[in-house]
């Protein structure tokens, strides 16, 4: 459990969710629960790791809870399920990019360019406990029968522990075309200096995209292909004198990652894929406002 009380995460969830969604979809809803009222609940389903039954029984548990998020009922889970899974992607990258605004605040250092590191880390697809894992692998030597996990790809503001941009996927998967349109949507929220990434990201592309559409610097090791192979441009000068020092600071990264999954989860549960992607975007948007 985290340590961030919930009646102010839940207060924290409905601003940002008010300044992004409309407050019903239709004329012709029901105007029971606003839109932002329930992606706010989705967000404090998402920080307390609850499931969408739990979600229920804990609002009516908790008056205070419903008195900060405006309800004069309780929604049903399968209220906030269907709102997930017509809850489209794009809206709630907006809400991470306004919690991450917020998050920068308005002091003379949100004016800097932001050093960002891009990487990506697994999100479990169940609840499955690790000393299970561990225990079957010790009496069949051999692992849980999974094939794929979900690849959670994010872009985090190394200074300021924000995450920018995200997305996801099936693993495992190599996301090097993905950091042009990630980094652009993140140089949306906040403009962009330095792009610090792993040697998955090691292309000419990337770097010409960076340096010369975003005017800003890029670090990434040049490590594909052999030795013997003869690279030019920005990739030939990453291998003949790479930046060590500044890129040190990539490994802040992880940070985030460790922080997310210690403090808010680190699975995205649903029977589908659909399902387990918007668990990965709510579990990002759901750190942002954490960080609040």
């Amino acid at each position: 459990m985290a340590e961030v009380g919930l009646l102010l995460f839940a207060r924290v969830a409905l601003e940002v969710a008010t300044a992004v969604l409309p407050p019903y979809r239709s004329r012709f809803s029901k105007h029971q629960f606003t839109q932002p009222q329930l992606l706010a609940v989705l967000c404090l389903m998402r920080y307390e790791d609850w499931t969408f039954r739990e979600t229920e029984v804990r609002l009516r548990e908790h008056r205070e809870l419903r008195r900060v998020l405006g309800l004069r009922s309780v929604p049903d889970y399968t209220t906030l399920y269907r709102f997930l899974k017509r809850l489209d992607e794009t809206l709630i990258n907006q809400a991470l990019g306004e919690a991450a605004r917020r998050l920068g605040g308005a002091s003379p250092r949100s004016l800097r360019r932001a050093r960002v590191g891009v990487d990506a880390t697994g999100l479990a697809q169940g609840a499955v406990s690790t000393f299970f894992v561990r225990r079957q692998y010790h009496h069949t030597q051999q692992p849980l029968p999974w094939r794929h996990w979900l690849k959670w790809l994010t872009v985090v503001d190394v200074d300021r522990q924000r995450i920018l941009a995200q997305d996801a996927r099936p693993g495992p998967w190599n996301d090097c075309a993905r950091l042009r349109p990630l980094v652009g949507a993140a140089n949306q929220v906040a403009r962009i200096g330095l792009v610090l990434a792993d040697a998955e990201f090691d292309s000419e592309r990337n770097h010409t995209y960076v340096r010369q559409t975003l005017r800003a610097r890029s670090i990434i090791p040049a490590k594909r292909g052999k030795k013997s192979w003869r690279i030019h441009g920005v990739r030939a000068e990453m291998r003949r004198a790479f930046p060590r020092r500044q890129y040190a600071r990539r490994s802040l990264v992880e940070t985030v990652f460790s922080a997310v999954k210690r403090k808010l989860s680190a699975r995205a549960p649903g029977r589908s894929l659909f399902m387990q992607l918007r668990q990965a975007f709510l579990l990002g948007l759901a750190y942002n406002l954490y960080r609040l």
